[in-house]
């Protein structure tokens, strides 16, 4: 009985399949907007001073304490864009396994 070759994978090959599980393609037109970042973008808050976006507040404050130093720092007031707008993606454009069954 013979034993089965072992695959052996190229860096080309194996980089395509680590950017195909990460990067947020496919979808046609339907996924346009959703890899866009949907309609508010890929961040949630926005700076109420001077309009800056950032994902989540911990970024936001380090944003504040760099570009607004004299302000005092206010989380409160920065507008939650999923609130205002939605959800930014929906996942319609993530790329699945390509194996077929």
């Amino acid at each position: 009985m013979a034993k089965a070759k072992q695959a052996h994978h190229t860096a080309k090959e194996l980089a395509a399949k680590a950017k195909a599980a990460l990067q947020n393609a496919g979808g046609g037109k339907a996924g346009l907007a959703d890899r866009k970042g949907g309609q508010a973008g890929h961040a949630k808050y926005k700076c109420h001073i001077c309009g800056q976006q950032a994902p989540d507040l911990k970024t936001m404050q380090i944003h504040h304490d760099a570009k607004h130093p004299k302000l005092p720092w206010e989380p409160e007031k920065c507008t939650n864009m999923h609130d205002v707008v939605g959800v930014t993606t929906q996942g319609v454009a993530v790329r699945g396994s390509t194996k077929k069954k």
